[in-house]
C-alpha cells in the first residue's frame, strides 16, 4: 500500500465519519419530533483489487423500532400502537396517487375547512362511511377510494316521531267534585317530517263523576284534534289504571279504545305524519294513572331524532372515527386503513418525516386497524421519537474518536511523504 492510498483512506474515513456525525445531529435535533425514526450510518468496507481502500458509509433509517406513547389531551391525535402507518396526502382529496404518503406523526388538526392535518402539513386520508354510517371492508393497495377526512362539514338528518310512549299521574281527589277544578295542562315535544321539533298541548280536565277525566290534545296554532274521556279504575287490582276510553265531542279524538293509543294525523307537509301516542292500555299501570296526591306531568319517551350538528369527533382502536352529534346520535364517519409494508426501515424518507415505499421495502397494503398485523389507533395520543439521546451522545464521542484518529492518518501520511522529499536533498 502506498503513502497516497493511505492518505486516501483517510480521507474516507473523514468523509464516513462526519456523515455518521450528520445523522446523529438529526437524531438529537429531532429528540422531540413527534413520531420521528432516527437514522444512522453503516459502515461498509470500500476494497481496490486485491486490497482495502478505505470506508464507505450507507444511511439507513430505523423505522420498525416504535417510539413511546403519551397523553396529550387532544382528540385529534393519534398515535399508532404496533406495526402501521397513517396514510397522509399533500393536498385535500388528492387525486394523485404519488402524493399520498405513510407518516407515524399523528400531531392532526382541523384546518380552517375542518380537514385533519398534522404539524407537517398533511392531510390525513381515510375511507368515508355511507349515510347510514356503514365503514365497509378495506381491501387492495390503492389510495384511488381515499378521501380527506374532515370533521367539519357534517350534519345527520333526523327522523320523523311515529310513535310516544307517555307516563304520568292525574290526582284522583280532583276528580268528582261538584265545581270540577281547572284542567292539568302539559307540552309533548316530537320531530316533524323535516327533522325539526314541534310541540303538542295536553289537557287533563277533572270531570263531575269520580274517576273521570276528559283529554285533549291541540297545537300551538290552536287546531284541536279531539278529546276523549277516560274513566279510571277506583277499586280492586286494577285500582288506578285507566278503565275505558270514549272519543267525545267534535272532533273526536281518534283513540283505540281497546288500547289507549291515539292515532294523529299532523298537517305539517305535503303528506300529513302519522304519530301513534299512548296513554297506556286499559288495566295496565306503564301509561297515565290516577292515584291520589299530587299531579305528576306526563314523561314522554319518543322515537323521533332532530336534525343534529357535529359536536366532536371521537376515535376508536378499530381505527373508525365517529361523529358525536347534538341530537344525541353517534354515527361513525370514517374508516381509517394503516398501511404496511414488508421492510418498512428500507422506505424512502421524505420532508415532513413521511416516508414512500420502494422496491426494497415492498409494495403498500392498506389494512384495517387490529386486523392482518396492523396495530391499534390510540386517540389523545402521540407517539415520541425512537431516538434514545444517551445513546447518541455515546455515538457521538466514538465518531470524535474516530474522526480525530483519521485525521491523525492523513497528518501522519503528509510527514512520511515530506520524509520521502527530503531523502534527495
Amino acid at each position: 500500500m502506498s503513502i497516497s492510498s493511505a492518505l486516501q483512506i483517510g480521507v474516507s474515513g473523514l468523509q464516513a465519519n462526519s456523515s455518521r456525525v450528520e445523522n446523529i445531529s438529526s437524531n438529537i435535533a429531532n429528540a422531540n419530533t413527534v413520531g420521528y425514526r432516527r437514522t444512522f450510518s453503516e459502515y461498509v468496507t470500500q476494497n481496490s483489487g486485491s486490497t482495502q481502500a478505505g470506508v464507505l458509509t450507507e444511511a439507513r433509517a430505523d423505522v420498525s423500532a416504535n417510539g413511546g406513547l403519551r397523553g396529550t389531551g387532544s382528540s385529534t391525535d393519534y398515535a399508532v400502537q404496533g406495526d402501521g402507518f397513517f396514510v397522509v396526502s399533500r393536498t385535500p382529496n388528492d387525486p394523485a396517487a404519488s402524493n399520498y404518503y405513510l407518516t407515524r406523526s399523528g400531531s392532526f388538526t382541523p384546518d380552517q375547512d375542518g380537514n385533519l392535518r398534522n404539524a407537517a402539513g398533511y392531510f390525513l386520508a381515510g375511507f368515508p362511511a355511507d349515510a347510514s354510517g356503514a365503514t365497509g371492508a378495506i381491501t387492495g393497495a390503492g389510495f384511488t377510494d381515499l378521501s380527506t377526512v374532515n370533521i367539519a362539514s357534517y350534519q345527520i338528518a333526523g327522523t320523523p316521531s311515529s310513535q310516544i310512549e307517555m307516563s304520568g299521574n292525574v290526582p284522583a281527589q280532583e276528580s268528582g267534585k261538584a265545581v270540577p277544578g281547572a284542567p292539568f295542562e302539559s307540552t309533548m315535544r316530537y320531530v316533524d317530517q323535516l327533522g325539526g321539533t314541534r310541540t303538542l298541548n295536553l289537557s287533563w280536565q277533572p270531570g263531575a263523576a269520580s274517576s273521570q277525566w276528559t283529554v285533549t290534545i291541540s297545537d300551538d296554532a290552536g287546531t284541536s284534534y279531539g278529546s276523549a274521556e277516560v274513566a279510571f279504575n277506583d277499586s280492586g287490582p286494577d285500582a288506578g289504571s285507566p278503565a275505558s276510553y270514549t272519543p267525545v265531542g267534535t272532533p273526536a279524538l281518534p283513540i283505540d279504545p281497546a288500547t289507549g293509543v291515539v292515532t294523529l294525523a299532523l298537517n305539517n307537509g305535503t303528506t300529513p305524519q302519522t304519530l301513534d301516542i299512548s296513554l297506556g292500555a286499559p288495566g295496565s299501570f306503564d301509561g297515565m294513572t290516577q292515584f291520589s296526591g299530587d299531579y305528576t306531568p306526563p314523561a314522554f319517551t319518543d322515537d323521533g331524532k332532530e336534525t343534529g350538528s357535529l359536536v366532536r369527533a371521537e376515535m376508536a382502536e378499530s381505527g373508525v372515527l365517529y361523529g358525536v352529534f347534538d341530537n344525541g346520535q353517534r354515527r361513525a364517519l370514517f374508516q381509517l386503513p394503516l398501511a404496511t409494508v414488508t421492510n418498512p426501515n428500507q422506505m424512502r424518507s421524505i420532508d415532513g418525516n413521511a416516508y414512500v415505499a420502494t422496491r426494497d421495502s415492498g409494495a403498500v397494503t392498506l389494512n384495517a386497524p387490529l386486523s392482518n398485523g396492523a396495530g391499534a389507533i390510540i386517540s389523545d395520543t402521540l407517539e415520541d421519537s425512537n431516538v434514545d439521546i444517551a445513546q447518541e451522545l455515546t455515538d457521538l464521542i466514538q465518531t470524535q474518536r474516530a474522526y480525530a484518529s483519521n485525521a491523525k492518518i492523513i497528518t501522519t501520511s503528509d510527514e512520511m511523504l515530506d520524509e520521502t522529499l527530503r531523502i534527495k536533498r
